[in-house]
């Protein structure tokens, strides 16, 4: 007999999970609004006022990729149960590498279907801007930074998303004391949240020619980042104080020579935010509201939050920037999550943006 028990026991569970995520997803419905979507698309003024136009185009785009993930995955199951049906009749075991390949397969996108359902945030479908910031420690937690940098940088191109850099504050010797970035992708917000925290490094440094270990902490921060037109955030322009200064990183010529770099401090809540790598001040001044948009909305969110856990008389814990993982890099290697005891030993792997356990864990225990 061929070993297909095993793998006749996952349909089962695979049909079921199937239905669930059917379910929630309601193809039905995204193909009801796909269609109605399409109608407006194809009325004579609709490129009359391109933002919109703009916004609906990367509406369609993302149901169609919801409904096209979920149709693939149906497609795949629908595969697996007949290469296994077709093993077991004929006896053919040369069909069982087949049927495994399959299975990780199927497996590993239902996972991924799953965790996308959890999304369910208020912000969660927005783009992010995320912040590094270098913490004490000198070159140590500067270069420890620029680590996390391109570790991020990874992930976002295993996911297919845009990263483009906004502001960078290079260290006195090596790496960054400082950088932000804006990741453009579905769900981006609603990943990335989970990695909001401290992150901790131990290691013997390079740069200690006595060879010792130190332990170097570096802090990210995670916002949504929204159009003009979201929400019902008001902001009023004697709130703000606007700064210009000449930017300091790469962009040339322009960018260098001229006081185009912009900084907005929101006065009744200390809140600033900053860009400096967009061509132009008015760019780097709309790209700035932006970042203030999101943080404001973020902060009324988080009071909401605490305000509702006040009123059931619960002690909820919000930890924005506690320390959330620590990177060992000597005399072991270990990369552990200290809220959810998600574990990775491959600690390169890791640093090259393999984070998705970490953020399945994270949002399964939310």
């Amino acid at each position: 007999m061929i070993p297909l028990d095993e793998y006749k026991m996952n349909l089962g569970s695979y049909q079921e999970q199937l239905d669930e995520c059917r379910t929630a997803l309601n193809p039905e419905q995204l193909e009801s609004e796909i269609h109605a979507l399409d109608e407006q698309m194809g009325a004579p003024e609709f490129w009359n006022d391109v933002e919109s136009a703009n916004k609906i185009n990367r509406q369609m785009k993302q149901l169609k990729q919801k409904l096209e993930r979920f149709t693939k995955l149906r497609a795949r199951f629908e595969d697996l149960k007949t290469l296994i049906e077709m093993a077991e009749e004929e006896q053919d075991d040369s069909l069982v590498g087949e049927i495994k390949t399959e299975d990780a397969g199927v497996l590993e996108n239902l996972s991924a279907l799953r965790l996308e359902q959890m999304l369910k945030g208020p912000y969660d479908a927005s783009n992010a801007v995320l912040s590094l910031h270098a913490g004490a420690g000198g070159t140590e937690a500067q270069d420890w930074t620029e680590m996390l940098y391109r570790m991020y940088t990874r992930y976002c191109e295993r996911r297919g998303w845009t990263v483009r850099e906004l502001d960078i504050l290079d260290g006195d010797d090596a790496g960054v004391k400082s950088v932000t970035f804006e990741v453009d992708g579905e769900n981006a917000y609603g990943y990335l949240k989970a990695e909001k925290g401290v992150h901790r490094l131990v290691r013997i440094s390079p740069f200690d020619s006595s060879g010792r270990r130190h332990t170097s902490f570096s802090s990210l921060d995670v916002t949504p980042i929204f159009d003009d037109d979201t929400g019902d955030l008001k902001i009023d322009p004697d709130d703000l104080r606007v700064d210009t200064y000449r930017s300091s990183g790469a962009g040339g010529q322009h960018v260098n020579k001229t006081s185009s770099a912009i900084r907005i401090t929101h006065l009744p809540t200390n809140i600033v935010v900053q860009c400096q790598n967009e061509r132009s001040q008015i760019q780097n001044r709309e790209t700035a509201m932006r970042m203030l948009r999101g943080k404001l909305l973020e902060l009324q969110e988080r009071e909401r939050e605490e305000h509702m856990a006040q009123i059931k008389g619960e002690m909820k814990k919000i930890e924005w920037g506690s320390q959330i993982r620590s990177y060992v890099f000597q005399p072991y290697t270990l990369v552990k999550d200290h809220r959810t005891g998600a574990e990775n030993g491959n600690i390169q792997a890791v640093m090259d943006g393999e984070i998705e356990n970490f953020i399945h864990a994270y949002l399964v225990q939310s």
